[in-house]
């Protein structure tokens, strides 16, 4: 059983999200909106809310560095971004950063995520 203050790594969480079926990825498109291809879904900021973060440190190389963030839509489907820090970002240009800024948060209890 897992021991609710005990880290977990970022496979562990893309599992867990897996096995609810809220595995959806969402990526920044080339017209600056958020897309998710599993559900079909083009989305703006103000359709979106960020409900949990986690960021994961790698050991030794900063290129292991990433942040992970959960996010719901209005219909209460749930889909993540997976990003690297600073210059090891996957995503380029100030679009996703200023995207990202511009979704409202509201931090939740893991356990009501995955419960």
């Amino acid at each position: 059983m897992e021991q609710p203050n005990e880290m977990n790594t970022l496979s562990q969480i893309l599992e867990k999200l897996r096995l609810k079926g809220k595995d959806n990825e969402l990526k920044i498109s080339d017209h600056g909106k958020m897309q998710s291809k599993s559900l079909g879904k083009i989305y703006k900021p103000e359709d979106l809310t960020i409900v949990k973060t986690y960021r994961f440190e790698g050991d030794s190389d900063p290129a292991d560095n990433s942040v992970l963030y959960l996010i719901e839509d209005g219909e209460k489907n749930i889909g993540y971004v997976l990003d690297a820090y600073g210059t090891y970002s996957d995503n380029e240009g100030p679009a996703f950063d200023d995207f990202l800024k511009k979704i409202p948060t509201e931090n939740r209890d893991e356990q009501e995520l995955f419960c």
